[in-house]
């Protein structure tokens, strides 16, 4: 809307150029939050027009096929398209188009064909029970014409390309997993207020990134196993995100009020692992010259959270079991029997049975252990994590660092999403953390990341490539700049386009001209 003048904002206008820019914007939380939320503005709009249109035509019957391509065309018509009928006949109503509402720029963002195929679909579904939309040219697409259809018959459409519509009642289940995941938020949060007794103390309050589908189903099984005494065993590869998993299953518990401590048995040398879990007697070993309180008995009453289970030595395997069989234990080196109440979770990122199979774990351990088995993926396949993760880790470290950063370019969120990740969200944070000391501004727009070049695969070809010429584009643009003082019209004629074209640029890049300009005086 910068480039444009307020003679030209009219409310055609305004309304495309809002949409865009939301699309623009959302691109950042990924492709499913935009198909999502494209849906949702599709279907309250498509409500919103047929009972429009109802009162205008006072009609309060089901539409039939006249009156529905006469609501369709009107209300796409009256918002800047070309619509016409092609076709109509009991099974499928056809209409062309030769001019987008959204205007050039839809281009940019075909992902906005599905609010057409939302709001023609879901008015006839509503009307004749069943609908399948299916977009087969799109001027987004480069094709030069639109051309949709709509079958209203079930055997029709059968074996056409398209989204069906049925019912375009919201979800509830959409709403149930936000209900869900803010208790969880909030059980979290209060224990980490009561244990956060320091208030200089710059500790950061866990939270919990559930947008894909698989963690969605972590945060429902959660909810099932917390209220439970069951032992847990949370699987994942390093740096996804399991201590956090088990505090959350703690905050949810009934033991939420005692200590939870977290263990990582792999950091703790083979000859003190079982001082420093079962505790020992004064004079049980040199060095021992007093009674020393091992984990277990710290952890009276509430969660002990054994991360990487799989080091334990056969020895803290034997009491382990111990004291998941019987609840009771023995410090080194002592002979009184203690009684323990707590919760176990453990947690490994290796393959416990394979490790039994090859005598390395105690196969009877295994099952105490395996009560229930949560398993979380790595961050490769929660693609819609990614963006909310990324805005997650920018305010901690923003925080921590003193710095203004919000989000991140959209040629940055294009490089994230085209890593694998292997180190998941411990190495998201840690390159993060690298790039925003450099960054300036409100957005980040450099990433300190190496892409993979050995990879086969597409649609990551396609994300390395767009980065690349958008990272060309911005250099050139610069570079352009700096030469003629900021000059548009000559820079416009070193990229060989218009001046227009280049203050559009301008914006994509997030360039102030100003900084080049002040070179000229």
């Amino acid at each position: 809307m910068n480039n444009s003048t307020l003679s030209d904002l009219t409310p055609v206008f305004f309304l495309q150029t809002f949409i865009l820019e939301l699309m623009h914007a959302s691109e950042q939380q990924g492709q499913k939050h935009c198909e999502q939320l494209i849906e949702h503005i599709a279907k309250t709009a498509g409500c919103f027009f047929e009972e429009t249109y109802r009162e205008e035509t006072h009609n309060s019957e089901l539409l039939d096929k006249d009156s529905y391509t006469e609501l369709i065309l009107g209300l796409k018509n009256n918002i800047g398209g070309k619509f016409s009928l092609a076709s109509s006949d009991q099974d499928c109503i056809t209409v062309t188009n030769s001019c987008c509402p959204f205007g050039d720029r839809v281009t940019n963002f075909p992902e906005l064909c599905r609010m057409t195929s939302s709001v023609f679909g879901g008015i006839a579904a509503r009307n004749f029970g069943y609908a399948k939309v299916e977009i087969k040219q799109s001027i987004a697409r480069h094709d030069g014409k639109c051309e949709v259809c709509v079958y209203t018959n079930p055997d029709a459409a059968k074996d056409r390309p398209g989204t069906e519509y049925t019912d375009t009642t919201p979800v509830k289940e959409i709403q149930d997993i936000n209900e869900l995941h803010s208790r969880i938020e909030q059980s979290m949060q209060q224990i980490w207020r009561q244990q956060s007794k320091q208030p200089e103390k710059k500790r950061q309050p866990p939270a919990i990134i559930a947008k894909s589908p698989a963690m969605q189903k972590i945060l429902q099984s959660i909810e099932v196993i917390a209220p439970t005494p069951a032992t847990v065993l949370i699987q994942g590869q390093t740096g996804v995100g399991k201590e956090l998993i088990a505090r959350a299953i703690h905050a949810m518990s009934d033991r939420c009020n005692n200590p939870f401590i977290p263990i990582n048995c792999g950091a703790i040398p083979e000859s003190l692992i079982e001082s420093a879990l079962f505790g020992h007697e004064k004079g049980a070993f040199t060095g021992a010259i007093e009674v020393h309180q091992g984990y277990f008995e710290r952890a009276e009453g509430g969660t002990l959270f054994l991360d990487e289970v799989d080091t334990l030595s056969p020895a803290a395997q034997t009491r382990l079991l111990r004291v998941l069989q019987e609840g009771e234990l023995e410090r080194v080196g002592g002979k009184q029997t203690l009684s323990v109440d707590l919760r176990i979770i453990s947690a490994t990122n290796n393959n416990l049975e394979e490790l039994v199979k090859q005598n390395l774990f105690r196969n009877d351990l295994y099952y105490r252990l395996n009560v229930v088995r949560l398993s979380i993926p790595p961050l490769a396949e929660r693609p819609e994590d990614l963006p909310y993760l990324v805005q997650l880790i920018l305010q901690r470290l923003s925080r921590k660092y003193n710095k203004a950063v919000e989000s991140v370019s959209r040629d940055v969120m294009q490089k994230i999403r085209a890593y694998p990740w292997p180190g998941n969200v411990r190495e998201l944070e840690n390159i993060l953390e690298r790039s925003i000391l450099f960054a300036r501004g409100k957005e980040m727009t450099q990433l300190d990341l190496e892409l993979p070049t050995d990879s086969n695969n597409a649609e990551l070809w396609k994300d390395i490539k767009e980065y690349a010429i958008a990272k060309a584009e911005r250099s050139f643009l610069e570079s352009s700049l700096k030469q003629h003082q900021g000059d548009i019209k000559k820079t416009a004629e070193d990229m060989e386009m218009t001046a227009r074209a280049v203050y559009t640029k301008l914006k994509k890049h997030e360039i102030n001209l100003a900084d080049y300009r002040r070179v000229r005086r």
